[in-house]
């Protein structure tokens, strides 16, 4: 890692818990106005992405809790990027699991804020499945 990068990479999602999912995309959508990138309901689990401002896509979610955010860098190299965290004293929560985009962690601060860093080998990967007219899963209204 360079001496002056970021460690954790980009900000990539804020992963938002929702306890009433349809009220929270009518307030995305309609009253702050966001556009929606992706909205996906596949097992079980509802999950749209907002685009709010500069920055990272607003994921929210009804299989996470409310209220909670969860932060989701891409990291370059996942690999390196553990080794050197491990290194260090980081700890994982468990084992790497895959996401849309690629292999993912996530870990916890000392105060229980959870967090999470993944590697993207599929950039875009949300978008395009959203794209695709024969995508059963993608919601469009």
């Amino acid at each position: 890692m360079k001496a002056n990068a970021a460690p954790l990479g980009t900000l990539q999602y804020l992963y938002v818990g929702s306890a009433d999912f349809d009220a929270d995309l009518t307030y995305y959508r309609d009253i702050i106005g966001a556009k929606r990138v992706w909205h996906f309901q596949d097992f079980g689990a509802r999950v749209a992405a907002f685009r709010v401002g500069v920055g990272p896509l607003i994921l929210i979610a009804d299989h996470r809790p409310a209220p909670s955010c969860l932060p989701v860098f891409a990291v370059e190299d996942l690999r390196a990027t553990v080794r050197d965290l491990k290194a260090r004293g980081w700890k994982p929560e468990g084992d790497a699991f895959e996401i849309p985009n690629g292999p993912c962690y996530r870990f916890d601060d000392p105060s229980g804020n959870s967090w999470a860093i993944f590697q993207n080998d599929r950039p875009d990967q949300m978008e395009r499945a959203y794209a695709d007219p024969d995508n059963l899963h993608a919601v469009r209204d």
